[in-house]
């Protein structure tokens, strides 16, 4: 029997897809964890790249600085923050290891989108009388919206294959699948716990996908 073909009757099995160690409840899990961690990077990045890119100032150091986080592996920080007392707060390791790992392209593409914003808009918004704050979420946001929900496209891809690192640290999420393979040498688990993360990755992109499509004819009409 090919590995394929073994693949294919784990997931086939519905014995794998129910209780505590099923596909749905571990996909639940990494939905949640992903979501959480979407989430918190964006109340992180989010207000400083519109700060920054609204005043024009230090958002190229802020930049610099996060992007920093790209070079430094997600797994090392696990492990890192495993041996500090945050190790002992549950969760806590796997989400600020990806809250660090989703920061840099919310902060990137805001920064960018906000300072791409049509100059002459902003001119003329300003012409019209507007306060800093009404042109920042009356002109500049919804003019640089694309390139945010761009960012938070890759920030939310790059959380769901990244998030199955919580196995490691006794989290739940479709990652403790594929280890559950390793433990038991089973390959057609391995492989069928990696088919159903990037088949969640892909879901994610399309869903974002089609709400950047929509963020045109909004941006549109908020002006």
């Amino acid at each position: 029997m090919s590995v394929l073909t073994a693949t294919w009757d784990w997931l086939a099995d519905p014995a794998h897809w129910s209780g505590d160690n099923g596909v749905w409840h571990r996909l639940l899990q990494h939905f949640v964890l992903t979501v959480v961690c979407l989430v918190i990077s964006c109340l992180i990045a989010l207000p400083v790249a519109l700060v920054l890119g609204h005043l024009g100032r230090g958002g190229a150091l802020a930049v610099n600085i996060s992007n920093v986080g790209r070079a430094v592996p997600t797994f090392a920080v696990l492990v890192l923050l495993l041996l500090t007392p945050v190790g002992n707060w549950g969760e806590g390791p796997t989400v600020v290891a990806l809250v660090l790992f989703a920061v840099p392209p919310l902060l990137t593409n805001a920064y960018v989108g906000m300072r791409e914003v049509d100059r002459d808009a902003v001119r003329a918004a300003r012409g019209m009388g507007m306060t800093g704050r009404q042109m920042l979420f009356r002109v500049e946001v919804p003019l640089a919206l694309p390139l945010i929900l761009n960012g938070v496209r890759i920030a939310a891809v790059q959380l769901v294959a990244t998030a199955t690192i919580a196995a490691l640290a006794g989290g739940g999420g479709l990652g403790r699948i594929i280890t559950a393979g390793f433990n038991l040498a089973s390959t057609p688990q391995v492989v069928a716990g990696a088919i159903l993360v990037a088949a969640f990755a892909l879901l994610v992109e399309a869903v974002f996908e089609a709400v950047e499509r929509f963020a045109p004819a909004r941006a549109g009409s908020a002006r």
